[in-house]
């Protein structure tokens, strides 16, 4: 057919591939949100975020609606769960990495293999963990809203620091 057509057709399938790959991710997210919280999107902000990321890389609708009935019914042979990881960076900096897996001991030997080849160490349970917090961050519209009150309200529930 010609060079070109060639070209053309590497270049397709090279895009194919990466789309694949972000879709697969992103069903694995969707199972992993809609086994947590459910699959009404408006109780559960981990769906919620996946939607966000599956338009964000156009993943069409039907996939993602297929996602949430596969996590539904169960089919899934794959069971994700969410493991936390802890070591040490080079220069004793702390690192928390945050997985989601079905093979817990192949995910620790790779983890274990990127933190020797950056010069790192994997730690135990708990070493690195206490010096971290989780936070969230939230952006509201100033419109009828008396701050005073709303800051008085979030304290009660936990907040730490607000600005305007």
């Amino acid at each position: 057919m010609g060079r070109i057509f060639e070209v053309r057709k590497a270049t397709m399938f090279a895009r194919w591939d990466r789309m694949a790959k972000q879709f697969t991710r992103i069903g694995k997210e969707i199972a992993i949100a809609v086994k947590a919280g459910g699959p009404d999107p408006a109780s559960n902000a981990a769906l919620r975020r996946c939607f966000q990321n599956a338009k964000s890389v156009n993943m069409p609708k039907d996939r993602v609606e297929a996602a949430i009935k596969r996590a539904m019914s169960g089919k899934e042979m794959d069971n994700y769960e969410e493991i936390l990881y802890e070591g040490y960076g080079p220069h004793g900096v702390a690192i928390l990495v945050e997985t989601a897996t079905d093979n817990h001991v192949r995910t620790v030997a790779n983890i274990k293999s990127h933190f020797n080849k950056g010069g790192g160490a994997l730690g135990n349970s708990g070493s690195v963990s206490f010096q971290f917090r989780k936070l969230g961050v939230f952006k509201l519209r100033p419109e009828g809203l008396n701050v005073d009150e709303l800051e008085f309200e979030l304290i009660d529930y936990g907040l730490e620091e607000m600005e305007f």
